[in-house]
């Protein structure tokens, strides 16, 4: 049975989560205690998805282990933000490199710091985020996953971790536990509801470069304009928040703590190419948008298309994620007569 591979890729995959989630909170600890966090927001280098900060190595170096270390048993294909993709499998009493995906071990992509820029300065958690295909011959997509993991790594004053997964098919499920003992909090299915209220949470409208904020917080004036005259929403309470962290964003989505939120940066790229733009990519975001849905969301593409991509390190990305379907039915009107659609 499919699943029964998800079930044990896992396990393991949550402990390697477990391997990043030490490594940085020591990192973070070690700068604390002496010269401070500067050092872990130095830019080190341009990766093949995103600059690699200070705070970035100490989980690349996991990776880079955990890698070698499981390619000396089976075949694997891993994509990281810092390398792309990389093929590598048993040979010569060690690791050998494979030429492509035609192996017939997993292929899986690794965020391992999501929300670097909150977590260098210890301001916020960033998350790991672990998207898993099958066997192929060919780079996956975000069709072909059948696994995601989303899981915390909290700022230095945090005593819990939360994190959330999913099987494709088989729902979303939730647990928070203690960072000393590992003690168990909290555990349960996520279910998003069918709760369509148009105020009291937070509708979130992702900002990251300047030169983009005019567009987009006329985008964003235009939808509450929209939901105060046709929805009777209370804008008053119609919260924001910026979080740079597209799984930490997709997580409070599943989580049911933003009722929706949207990040218009590649959309926008292309309807205005003269203005600068860094959007997000298929590496940062495809397993949680698995857990997402599972979850009961709504994660689309900005026209309400199905939201599907080639799991990389370069292709720009925009999404519009709602709580939940009932949400979508109510306030998707709003969102698309705001785009100018």
């Amino acid at each position: 049975m499919k699943s029964e591979v998800e079930i044990r890729w896992q396990a393991r995959l949550e402990e390697l989560c477990a391997q990043l989630r030490t490594a940085a909170r020591e990192r973070i600890e070690q700068a604390l205690a002496g010269d401070g966090l500067a050092e872990l927001a130095r830019p080190l280098r341009a990766g093949a998805g995103d600059v690699t900060f200070g705070i970035d190595q100490c989980a690349e170096d996991v990776l880079e282990r955990w890698l070698a270390s499981t390619a000396r048993h089976e075949n694997i294909s891993l994509l990281t933000e810092d390398t792309g993709w990389l093929h590598r499998g048993p040979g010569g009493g060690g690791v050998r490199e494979l030429p492509d995906f035609d192996h017939g071990g997993p292929r899986i992509a690794i965020d391992p710091i999501d929300g670097t820029r909150h977590l260098m300065t210890d301001m916020r958690s960033a998350w790991s985020i672990v998207s898993f295909a099958p066997p192929g011959n060919r780079e996956p997509r975000m069709a072909d996953l059948t696994l995601g993991i989303v899981s915390e790594i909290p700022d230095s004053r945090a005593a819990r971790w939360r994190a959330l997964s999913a099987i494709r098919g088989r729902g979303a499920t939730f647990h928070e536990r203690a960072l000393d003992s590992q003690a168990l909090f909290s555990e349960r299915r996520l279910d998003t509801g069918a709760d369509q209220r148009a105020d009291q949470g937070y509708f979130s409208f992702f900002r990251y470069l300047p030169a983009q904020r005019p567009a987009l917080a006329a985008i964003e004036a235009r939808f509450f304009e929209r939901l105060a005259e046709h929805e009777s929403a209370d804008v008053r309470a119609c919260y924001d928040d910026q979080y740079i962290s597209s799984g930490g964003q997709l997580a409070l989505v599943s989580l049911g703590v933003y009722r929706m939120c949207t990040d218009l940066r590649a959309f926008l790229g292309a309807r205005h190419p003269e203005i600068p733009s860094v959007p997000t990519h298929p590496y940062d975001l495809a397993g949680a948008v698995l857990v997402a849905r599972e979850a009961g969301a709504v994660v689309d593409g900005i026209g309400g298309e199905t939201l599907d991509f080639p799991i990389d390190c370069t292709t720009p990305v925009s999404f519009v994620a709602w709580t939940n379907a009932a949400t979508k039915r109510r306030l998707e009107p709003h969102f698309r007569a705001a785009l100018g659609n």
